[in-house]
């Protein structure tokens, strides 16, 4: 629409005569945008972008859409016919069209701010709800390609994450057979995807979409949300496998963001596009250019290996986007390649005739070389505003994977684009990314966040996502070994999102704090989709924030959590697989006793760094990690305030030349142990 209205001379010539044109970035103004696209698809049953709506001056929707054609085709009006529509309805039929308008907002207001009475959910949804997705997940499993559902295929990580989770919970409630079919899923899915053209192999991270089934062709968009939630969904898949192979694809993400996506702060950018010039001084932009290769590129950069790599990546002369019909319907893609692996590496190297190691080192290095060509073109165009919410997912990701990567076998050997850094330094790129927050988009003094930063913050207030995926990501930082500072910011954000989003009568958390009367509707968002919805993690966040302070206030973190899920209990009953999140926060606040590893030793020694990753080495989703130093009066002091228990436990444990070890269930403790290996044995009992 912009190519095709947005720069026409005519049309521009109607919107400056007739409207005030308003262009809102949805990423900087969800709230904006919800208000319209919830509006759009009540009335057409479908939305999307590019969304267009015709407002009243008092901001009452008068008639919307997605993509309108410049002319009338296809069935469907035209741009320019819309506007003339629009105008004369405004001329002949105003307050028709006002009342209407105004009386739409109305009644979605009253359907989207879903309350309940109950203060919790029915006994039987958390497990009930967890089953149905699970089940509705697998029946709609590619078993030949991977993922769930048909194309196009979004790597929607909270699926993944669901299915993990049901894994485990099957596994010990001893349905054995359950659990490795929904790993199984999970596994291929994570394989496919990572040889798949949707991976970029050459520069690392994932693109947005396949438009395929096979995870071929994507819309080359690259977006920080996917990266740091598929950052966690390989780190989980490492966790209950072991193997490297998904570890160095956690790897791959997170040292593409720091090659690519971090700002001279340490703060992290939003997106790269997916068009870009095919050369200096080109008239247009095209759809992968910057990624896509001709197979005499390839001849010229890789030289000698040029046949090896060809094979391995399914590169022809005629172009590779031919796996499917919906990889290329309109020759886009003539003569050019999306790398994509269709063999394990292990069978092309014996094909080839080469150990596998050589094999890969020869991969390795013909990637650098076309890296290294590709980085002098044009490149796509990078959004370089910084959201407090993805930022917080990303976070999460980096703090996790300084101590789950130290799992890895010694000797383990990277290939390029992975860089092999020492796991350490992941923590202290999380820590640079919350201090810029912390800096620039944090008051002090009325404890608020603001949503975004370019050129300094940006007008929009902090929303509910904001406040919940940064708290997410400062609870990974502190239990993945960073300061209990981070827990004491986490502590202060949860008070003031209580304040301004939760409904204290009705139940659950909106997406606005409803201070801002342009924005007309205050919405109980609980969709789990390309990102988790605010309400989903803020239960989790909660349940994690139970187990680590005592008495009134753990209590009350509790029961919030539990209307939180009472507001949703329909949708877990009805549309479990829309919330797969939500369904394993209601079962981790179902169950009766959540596990706690407390860590009592000084925090400057590696003995604490092992021990921190021992108690993360095992996937577990249901434990809780604390650590305190009992040598640091300042943080002594946090814990007698927070949790007298903790702090007791670190007088009674306190030895000067190692970290003690305690699992906690039920109020009981195990024996105390001292040493990495015999916590994780312990942990996986």
């Amino acid at each position: 629409m912009e190519v095709e209205s947005f720069e026409d001379e005519e049309v521009a010539k109607l919107l400056n005569d007739w409207f005030v044109s308003i262009k809102v970035d949805r990423e900087e103004r969800p709230d904006v945008d919800k208000v319209y696209m919830t509006y759009v698809q009540a009335l057409y049953g479908g939305g999307g972008w590019p969304l267009s709506a015709f407002l009243s001056p008092d901001l009452k929707p008068l008639m919307g859409g997605t993509y309108f054609p410049p002319e009338d085709k296809y069935g469907r009006p035209g741009f320019k016919t819309i506007l003339r529509k629009v105008k004369e309805a405004w001329n002949s039929k105003r307050d028709t069209l006002i009342q209407s308008g105004a009386f739409a907002i109305e009644q979605l207001s009253e359907a989207l701010a879903a309350t309940s009475t109950s203060n919790k959910l029915s006994d039987e949804v958390p497990q009930t709800a967890l089953r149905k997705c699970a089940d509705h997940l697998a029946e709609s499993y590619d078993s030949k390609y991977g993922g769930f559902g048909s194309a196009p295929k979004f790597p929607r990580p909270v699926e993944m994450q669901l299915m993990l989770y049901n894994s485990k919970r099957s596994g010990e409630t001893g349905n054995s057979g359950e659990a490795k079919n929904a790993l199984k899923m999970v596994l291929f899915t994570l394989e496919c995807m990572a040889r798949g053209g949707i991976h970029d192999h050459v520069g690392g991270g994932f693109h947005r979409y396949s438009v395929d089934e096979c995870w071929h062709v994507p819309h080359f968009e690259k977006m920080l949300y996917d990266q740091g939630q598929l950052v966690n969904v390989y780190l989980d898949a490492f966790s209950i496998t072991k193997d490297v192979y998904y570890s160095s694809l956690s790897r791959d993400i997170l040292d593409y963001l720091r090659r690519d996506m971090i700002g001279p702060s340490g703060e992290i950018y939003s997106a790269e596009d997916a068009d870009s010039y095919e050369s200096e001084g080109a008239s247009r932009k095209k759809e992968g250019a910057f990624y896509v290769w001709t197979s005499t590129e390839v001849d010229n950069i890789v030289g000698e290996h040029a046949t090896l790599v060809k094979d391995h990546y399914y590169i022809k002369p005629s172009g590779n986007c031919d796996l499917s019909r919906k990889s290329d319907p309109h020759n886009e893609f003539k003569d050019k390649n999306v790398l994509i692996e269709r063999s394990s590496t292990s069978a092309m190297a014996s094909k080839h005739a080469l150990p596998v190691e050589e094999y890969l080192d020869i991969l390795g290095n013909a990637r650098r070389k076309l890296f290294d060509v590709r980085s002098k073109r044009p490149r796509p165009h990078l959004d370089d505003k910084v959201i407090v919410s993805w930022n917080g997912l990303v976070i999460s990701s980096l703090a996790r994977a300084s101590k789950i990567l130290k799992g890895e076998p010694e000797g383990t050997r990277f290939y390029f684009p992975v860089t092999g850094t020492n796991p350490k330094e992941y923590m202290d790129v999380a820590e640079k990314a919350t201090y810029f927050i912390r800096k620039h988009l944090y008051n002090e003094q009325t404890r608020r966040l603001q949503h975004s930063f370019r050129n300094g913050p940006s007008k929009a207030p902090g929303f509910l996502d904001d406040y919940a995926f940064l708290i997410a990501g400062l609870l990974d930082l502190y239990e993945f070994g960073g300061s209990v500072f981070w827990l004491g910011w986490a502590l202060k954000l949860q008070e003031i999102q209580d304040e301004l989003f939760l409904d204290k009568t009705g139940g659950g958390y909106f997406n606005t704090t409803g201070e801002d009367p342009s924005v007309l509707l205050r919405v109980k968002e609980d969709h789990d989709g390309a990102e988790p919805s605010g309400n989903s993690v803020s239960v989790i966040n909660l349940v994690k924030l139970a187990s680590m302070v005592a008495g009134e206030k753990s209590k009350l973190y509790r029961e919030t959590a539990e209307h939180v899920l009472a507001v949703f209990e329909k949708r877990l009953k009805d549309a479990a697989v829309a919330v797969p999140l939500m369904c394993c926060a209601a079962d981790m606040l179902a169950i009766p006793s959540r596990k706690q590893v407390v860590l009592v030793g000084v925090k400057s020694s590696e003995e604490f760094e092992n021990m921190v990753a021992a108690a993360h080495a095992a996937y577990d989703p249901n434990k809780t990690v604390i650590h305190i130093d009992p040598t640091d009066a300042e943080e002594v002091a946090f814990w007698e305030e927070t949790n007298g228990n903790i702090a007791l436990m670190a007088k009674n444990n306190a030895a000067a030349d190692k970290v003690i070890a305690l699992v906690c269930q039920n109020f009981t403790c195990s024996p105390p142990v001292s040493d990495p290996k015999a916590l994780e044995s312990l942990l996986s009992q």
